[in-house]
């Protein structure tokens, strides 16, 4: 594997190999954002369907609503999941050297934080429906039980197992048999929708993982860069050095053929000299 990435980091110093990586990095970036369109679309579907089911009065219409609900909200899950699993493979991916690089990143963070704000708005409409839920369910037992206490009410709100003893006990059987259908339905529906926060805050947390990673990685290419650029800075000065080194050497050399030049000049004059004499 690592032979692989040497091969594509050296790769990179092709402009035509550059230019097919850069391209299909793009296709990456748009087909990922065109993913993130679509489960933003579905998130307003589940929003709306949500809605159906608080104002369904039939109940066959209210079951047919709430098949469909289920299944787009599987599908919704599974495609978060991908989206999930793609984000953080491309953040993996082999990271080119110099500008590229604090580009790609860059391009990275924008789909990560685009999916999280979709992530965060799935969030609060969830939340926000699971109180209206609740709500729905503490209507009904007011209308079965006037008089209930803030006691009753909570026991019938926070049933986890939505049997809703209190509304069958009442003596106006008739009311409490619908109050009791609903209040079942409504406690499948809030189970629900906390099943789904509960892997929206798993999918959140992975981001925000996501973005530690990323920024450690964004620190080791600055701090690499940083290296390269001071290592490149001590080649030049130590070739400075070593051009200077060479230059004195060279002179040195030079006035040492010339002082011995100059000393067999010398000598040959003196001896001349002396022998011319004789």
């Amino acid at each position: 594997m690592s032979d692989f990435y040497d091969e594509v980091n050296f790769s990179y110093s092709s402009p035509r190999f550059r230019g097919i990586l850069s391209r299909l990095w793009t296709l990456q970036i748009n087909s990922l954002q065109d993913a993130i369109q679509e489960f933003d679309g579905n998130v307003a579907r589940i929003s709306d369907m949500h809605s159906r089911s608080l104002n369904a009065m039939d109940d066959a219409l209210t079951q047919q609503n709430a098949a469909a609900l289920d299944e787009l909200v599987a599908n919704t899950r599974m495609l978060s999941n991908q989206l999930r699993n793609r984000i953080q493979a491309l953040a993996k991916q082999p990271t080119p050297p110099g500008q590229d690089a604090r580009i790609r990143q860059n391009q990275t963070q924008l789909v990560r934080t685009r999916f999280m704000e979709v992530l965060q708005r799935y969030q609060e409409m969830e939340r926000d429906y699971r109180a209206r839920y609740r709500q729905r369910v503490e209507r009904q037992f007011k209308i079965v039980k006037p008089d209930a206490t803030p006691e009753e009410i909570s026991a019938v709100v926070d049933d986890d197992d939505g049997q809703g003893g209190q509304l069958t006990s009442t003596t106006r059987y008739r009311e409490s048999r619908l109050a009791y259908n609903e209040v079942q339905e409504r406690h499948q529906d809030i189970r629900k929708i906390e099943n789904t926060l509960a892997e929206l805050a798993t999918l959140f947390n992975d981001m925000d993982t996501l973005v530690l990673q990323q920024g450690e990685a964004i620190d080791q290419i600055e701090q690499s860069a940083t290296r390269v650029e001071h290592d490149t800075e001590q080649g030049l000065k130590q070739t400075e050095i070593a051009v200077k080194h060479a230059r004195s050497a060279r002179k040195k050399r030079w006035m040492c053929f010339f002082i011995f030049l100059l000393v067999i000049a010398i000598l040959a004059i003196v001896l001349g000299v002396v022998l011319g004499k004789k």
